[in-house]
């Protein structure tokens, strides 16, 4: 039998929609459909978010549960009416996106796969200069969701210290996303140097709870992620639905909505009422563009005292003034650094838990996994197996690692026993779940 299609009206173009009842959430029932109309009905908010933006498409064709996949470039069967973009990434490829400009182009991702919407921070007129500073909050594991907001709050008052309107939303996943528009006139190196110092100001002001540091071994509280202000990252967008089984929201927040918000509260049936009741809290974010000129003050101040520059994500080329791409643990102090041998791979693999690195950070791998439930659950079984040493784990040693495979994520788990006694270490096993992103599927 062939697939049943249905054509919608929207903003005077067709759009058609192929296996409208093909379920995308199965723990709540939600189809295809029901994701299309949720974006049509809050089409002007999403449109805040995503308007002019060249935008990566990462589809789950199997739903919620299904493994994504990214796909920079637009596909070569589209309408004409549908705008699009040639991007150019630090590795010198380039890539024709999408540039979504109306709700009918909202309808078309959406058919496509698209639970959330995924757009860079720069518009089409110019590639080159972002307009969009963007403070991604990211919670070491066990961090609850009372801490996010003290450090949201602090992000808050940073920017505005430094001359920015910060506009919060929930990330729909497990942290929180501050944006700030700014004046279109600095590259992404800038923007992202700016940000770097935005971080630091953050964690000077909250060192129980915020931290900008890198390396996830020395990560603790919540971390402020200035790398997703580099060239080419993108983030999940205002009303962006999430593949999480409650089909959650990325719901925009008024800064009084912050100190008491529950994230779950906001989800594809909870979003329309909320819209339609007080409309687009995020409408006014166009026009407060702001400028970076005291954040790269603070940027200069910092380099002046000896703060090298952070460390860019690992596919970028080395910067000029970045600090070594070296992990702590094997980082030369005042002395000769203490490094032992890279961690031995679980049996049946050929790098370990550091790669081919070497570090003195006692690190052992637990699951390499299509999803991260499935990795979740393999941590459970580890500790059910050692309690005594899971038993002596802090948050910040629980290293839950999004991997990038060919064209889709997928998550690796591992331990540091850094706090665990020598002589009460586990050692490395075979993995409890193992899945190889490089072939067909794992075992």
């Amino acid at each position: 039998m062939p697939d049943r299609k249905q054509t919608i009206e929207v903003a005077g173009r067709t759009v058609t929609v192929s296996n409208p009842d093909k379920v995308y959430f199965p723990r709540t029932g939600h189809t295809k459909l029901d994701l299309v109309r949720y974006y049509l009905g809050v089409a002007e908010g999403a449109l805040t978010g995503v308007r002019d933006r060249p935008m990566v498409l990462k589809r789950f064709v199997h739903g919620a549960e299904g493994e994504a996949f990214f796909q920079k470039r637009a596909p070569a069967a589209r309408p004409g009416w549908l705008e699009t973009v040639v991007l150019s990434f630090p590795s010198g490829r380039t890539a024709e996106e999408i540039v979504v400009t109306d709700a009918a182009g909202l309808a078309w991702v959406a058919n496509l796969g698209c639970i959330d919407l995924n757009p860079h921070p720069i518009r089409a007129d110019d590639l080159d200069h972002p307009d969009e500073l963007r403070v991604d909050l990211d919670p070491v594991p066990g961090i609850g969701w009372p801490q996010i907001v003290r450090v949201a709050l602090v992000a808050r008052d940073v920017l505005a210290d430094f001359g920015l309107t910060g506009w919060p939303k929930t990330s729909g996943s497990r942290g929180m996303h501050v944006y700030s528009r700014i004046e279109p006139r600095w590259t992404f190196a800038e923007v992202r140097r700016a940000a770097v110092a935005l971080a630091r100001e953050i964690e000077r002001r909250a060192p129980e709870d915020a931290t900008s540091r890198w390396w996830k071994e020395e990560r603790h509280g919540v971390f402020v992620d200035f790398n997703q202000n580099a060239k080419d990252r993108t983030v999940a967008s205002a009303y962006s639905v999430r593949p999480t089984a409650d089909a959650r929201v990325s719901a925009p927040l008024r800064w009084d909505e912050v100190p008491d918000c529950d994230p779950a509260a906001f989800t594809i049936d909870t979003m329309p009422e909320r819209y339609a009741r007080l409309g687009d809290i995020g409408a006014g974010i166009d026009g407060s563009p702001g400028s970076l000129a005291a954040l790269l003050e603070l940027a200069a101040a910092d380099e002046a005292a000896g703060l090298p520059d952070a460390p860019w994500p690992p596919h970028f080329e080395k910067q000029e003034g970045e600090q070594p791409r070296v992990q702590p643990s094997r980082r030369r102090g005042d002395g000769p650094a203490v490094v032992s041998a890279a961690p031995p791979p679980a049996p049946g693999k050929t790098s370990g838990p550091a790669g081919r690195r070497h570090t003195s950070a006692p690190l052992i791998e637990v699951a390499r996994a299509a999803r991260k439930e499935e990795a979740l659950a393999g941590l459970d079984r580890w500790k059910a197996r050692h309690p005594v040493p899971a038993a002596l784990l802090e948050p910040a040693d629980i290293l839950v690692d999004s991997m990038r495979g060919r064209s889709s994520t997928w998550t690796r788990i591992r331990l540091n026993l850094r706090h665990v006694p020598e002589e009460q270490r586990p050692a490395q096993e075979a993995l409890e779940v193992d899945y190889d992103p490089w072939t067909a599927g794992g075992s």
